[in-house]
């Protein structure tokens, strides 16, 4: 009987230890998940370049590091030159249904900006330049996912007026409005960067090449004719969470230099280098056809310039102006020798000119590239041709005083030819 309660007791204290044993053996032998590392306990990328100098332009190769499976954006612009840019707001609002006349001003744009996103984000990137002139910069950073990774324009200080024309006529932008907030500035910036760059090639690449490792390499382009000085580059990724706001993690900046010399300079007001040969042979050539024509040539350079050189056209009509005047001058003077200027008709029609050089530049302010073509052609097209239907033999026949004029300058042209003789 004894022996029996014992081998009871025995088997009840056993089947008690089995009972508390089983689950701490299981749970030894049981491997539970890892919990997920958090965002914040990721490594920020790398970034290295092989080279911190270039000669007008050149390429640069970026390598480095960042966690597996983000993508990676390179954000790079010209740190030492800004360059001013201006916009004017002068479509109806869909909302209010009323045009705001804004004109949005700054002097922080940097001379040279492009952010450079994934490779496999390529097809998505032609499809934004397939839109042509509809694209916005705003909505392309949105596709790619590269809008939180824009920063250094949204920053920048923008000034905005309430203009109206008669302030433009008086030669003043308008009324200076309140700052804007943080948020309204970053928008108001990327309609700025895009009135500065136009093109999508010129903002935006899939240049970059990410392994999925997280190694990630990618060859910057910088085209020559860009602003000389520093430039840096800053490496992002970017870990998207689903119905939260996206982590994005930042590499150090890394700096390189553009170097240029003469003949090629930089312009500062344009934001640009330009070998200054071309445009001298081309302002010797016009200026020649210009003073012939009893101008000084600013008519031809100016649309020539525009489509030549990577200039902004506000620029190309301020700087036109003052170089007219080696032409004009020359010219006065040699005409003035031969007799051929009437004074009282150029005071008169001089002081007209002088009315339109105050209205004239602040209208130049609120008109687009596109703006400024389609009226300097339409102009030119009106004028080239009402000069040929002048110059046909039916209007030379039945314009008489037309012809003692040219008889009149023939006779001239030979009297001064035989007292320089």
């Amino acid at each position: 009987m004894k022996q029996r309660n014992i081998f009871g007791f025995s088997s009840a204290l056993f089947a008690v230890f089995l009972f508390i044993a089983i689950p701490i053996a299981g749970a030894q032998t049981e491997t539970p998940a890892a919990p997920a590392a958090p965002a914040a306990s990721l490594a920020n990328p790398t970034i290295q370049i092989d080279k911190t100098e270039i000669d007008n332009g050149g390429v640069i190769t970026v390598t480095g590091t960042a966690p597996a499976g983000l993508p990676v954006y390179l954000e790079v612009w010209a740190s030492e030159k800004t360059v001013r840019t201006n916009r004017f707001d002068n479509k109806k609002d869909p909302k209010t249904g009323q045009i705001p006349y804004i004109f949005y001003l700054t002097y922080d744009m940097p001379a040279y900006y492009k952010i450079f996103v994934p490779t496999d984000m390529k097809g998505a990137l032609d499809e934004i330049k397939a839109k042509g002139k509809a694209w916005k910069y705003s909505e392309a950073l949105k596709a790619l996912g590269a809008d939180v990774v824009y920063t250094v324009p949204g920053k920048m200080k923008i000034d905005r007026y309430k203009a109206t024309i008669m302030a433009s006529i008086i030669g003043s932008r308008g009324d200076l409005l309140e700052p804007m907030d943080p948020e309204e500035n970053r928008q108001r910036s990327m309609q700025l960067v895009q009135v500065r760059f136009k093109s999508v090639d010129k903002l935006l690449g899939a240049d970059v090449d990410v392994k999925p490792d997280g190694t990630y390499t990618a060859q910057v382009k910088i085209r020559s004719g860009l602003a000389p000085g520093k430039y840096e580059i800053v490496a992002f990724a970017v870990d998207k969470k689903e119905g939260g706001k996206p982590i994005v993690l930042k590499s150090d900046s890394v700096t390189f230099e553009n170097k240029i010399s003469f003949p090629v300079m930089y312009l500062s007001t344009a934001g640009t280098s330009l070998n200054i040969i071309w445009p001298f042979l081309l302002a010797l050539v016009v200026s020649i056809f210009g003073v012939l024509m009893g101008a000084g040539g600013g008519f031809i350079l100016n649309p020539l310039l525009v489509t030549i050189f990577p200039l902004p056209h506000t620029v190309v009509a301020g700087t036109v102006m003052p170089t007219v005047l080696f032409a004009q001058g020359s010219g006065i003077y040699n005409y003035s020798k031969i007799k051929f200027i009437n004074w009282k008709l150029g005071a008169g029609i001089g002081s007209a000119m002088l009315v339109g050089g105050f209205i004239g530049p602040k209208l130049t302010e609120l008109i687009t590239l596109d703006q400024f073509k389609f009226v300097f052609g339409w102009i030119l097209l009106v004028l080239a041709a009402l000069m040929f239907w002048q110059t046909t033999p039916g209007y030379l026949a039945k314009n008489k005083k037309e012809q003692a004029i040219l008889k009149e300058f023939k006779k001239r042209a030979e009297e001064s030819a035989k007292a320089k003789g």
